[in-house]
């Protein structure tokens, strides 16, 4: 089986960093593109951004600029550095990704828990 799960979040101020991370664990054989979602009180779920498996990436107008995708194939990770933080990014996080099983062959989705970002002075 697979499992996702985000870590990293917590409580910033304004104007400071902080990095996520979404692992991906379990009997892998690829992952496709993995993208981060976030989620305030009372908000719909909007995508943050993408970053496929070579690397490209698309991140939304609300923080491009300010925040980075990366991926570490090897190790079945993504992250989400987000710098120059403003109280409007707080939400919960999450990744999802279709990944591959190495025992079937399938693709499935899957979503990670979710991780609260606070931003707040």
């Amino acid at each position: 089986q697979v499992h996702l799960k985000e870590s990293g979040g917590g409580l910033v101020q304004p104007g400071g960093s902080l990095r996520l991370s979404c692992a991906a664990s379990g009997s892998i054989f690829d992952i496709n593109t993995m993208h981060w979602y976030r989620q305030a009180p009372g908000k719909q779920r909007e995508l943050v951004g993408s970053i496929t498996r070579s690397g490209s990436t698309n991140l939304a107008d609300s923080v491009k600029g300010r925040f980075t995708i990366s991926r570490d194939n090897a190790k079945n990770m993504a992250y989400l550095q987000m710098n120059s933080l403003k109280p409007e990014d707080t939400a919960v996080y999450y990744c999802n990704c279709y990944v591959r099983s190495a025992i079937s062959g399938d693709y499935y989705g899957y979503w990670g828990q979710g991780t609260q970002l606070t931003v707040s002075s």
